[in-house]
């Protein structure tokens, strides 16, 4: 198969990129090469899809599959423009984060209300209007292809090669043992998937043909259970101590990603929904999903390896969660001691 991915040096599209040139298929890279190689076997063709004429260099080419990973409406447009009756299956990779309603749990990709779509002349550079533009990405993939594209709706994706530290954080905190901050409570729903079988499961749709919109996303798990299959994964001996939302939030501690945050940790009841999608429908098209505890253990392995045993872009520090921690413990001991005092 001669297959065309738009990307292929980042987290997903490197992923894919890696699996289809270890399945024997002709591979082809189309992107600036700027944030790393592209994988070995792989040809890379330079294109820079902010110039409406960056996809020239593949001017002519056919190719049997296309997988898209882009964020902006306009260079989706370009590539639709430019390769859509070029292409024999296109797959475009969207986000949970197209769906209006987070607090709603279980909801299910045919049924879900979707935001509005970002109008043209939004700010394509906006992470506000992240939702927005990948609603308008998707209408722009079924302007050109009609039904027939496979639309996946990534939720949050761990695994090798992950840049946000959004999953790597807790491989790595687990793996050091001791004390842990736990955030929320042990029941809070949550999910991830591993890169690699939504890698594995997008080639496969590229393959077969699979077309339709579903939402690529693991099982949902209790908050409990996942970081006790990480903590398996990576051999760690650890202790979790459960922190509830308003001590963090009053603390400053920042949901989900970026400085001084807590990873799969979201204010609730009004994202009880984001990590609790109904998988079903992705599970019958073929998607299958490995133990968390693998995607742990190669996690930790690739970031050590990597240089990476840091996590910088989400996570606490060390010293950071052992002076929350501190505080967490005593204020829980003061206020068993003032309830002491109020029984008597």
């Amino acid at each position: 198969m001669r297959l065309l991915i738009l990307g292929g040096t980042v987290f997903l599209s490197r992923t894919v990129a890696e699996l289809a040139v270890r399945r024997g298929h002709h591979v082809t890279c189309a992107c600036r090469g700027r944030s790393g190689p592209v994988p070995e076997g792989a040809r890379h063709v330079v294109v820079d899809r902010d110039d409406p004429e960056g996809l020239a260099p593949l001017t002519r080419e056919r190719f049997d599959a296309v997988i898209d990973v882009a964020r902006k409406p306009t260079q989706v447009e370009r590539a639709m423009r430019a390769l859509a009756d070029r292409a024999g299956h296109w797959c475009f990779v969207s986000t949970v984060s197209v769906y209006a309603d987070q607090a709603t749990p279980g909801q299910r990709v045919d049924t879900a209300p979707l935001l509005e779509a970002a109008p043209p002349g939004t700010d394509e550079s906006d992470p506000e209007r992240y939702g927005e533009l990948k609603v308008r990405c998707e209408q722009v993939v079924r302007q050109h292809r009609g039904g027939d594209a496979f639309i996946v709706r990534a939720g949050l994706i761990g695994g090798p090669y992950d840049p946000t530290d959004r999953f790597t954080y807790w491989p790595l905190r687990l793996a050091r043992g001791g004390d842990v901050l736990a955030p929320g409570s042990p029941d809070d729903a949550v999910q991830v998937i591993d890169v690699r079988d939504l890698a594995e499961w997008m080639l496969d749709g590229a393959e077969h043909g699979l077309t339709g919109t579903y939402d690529g996303v693991g099982p949902v798990m209790r908050r409990a259970e996942l970081l006790e299959r990480v903590a398996a994964g990576v051999g760690a001996e650890a202790t979790l101590t459960w922190v509830d939302q308003d001590f963090l939030a009053d603390a400053g501690v920042a949901p989900w990603m970026g400085e001084r945050s807590l990873p799969l940790w979201l204010p609730l009841p009004e994202y009880a929904g984001l990590m609790t999608r109904d998988p079903e429908p992705a599970f019958t098209a073929g998607l299958r999903c490995r133990d968390i505890a693998d995607t742990a253990r190669d996690t930790r392995e690739w970031a050590l390896a990597a240089g990476r045993a840091h996590p910088g872009k989400a996570g606490l520090t060390p010293s950071d969660e052992a002076e929350l921690l501190r505080a967490w413990h005593h204020r829980t001991v003061s206020d068993h001691t003032m309830s002491e005092r109020t029984m008597s």
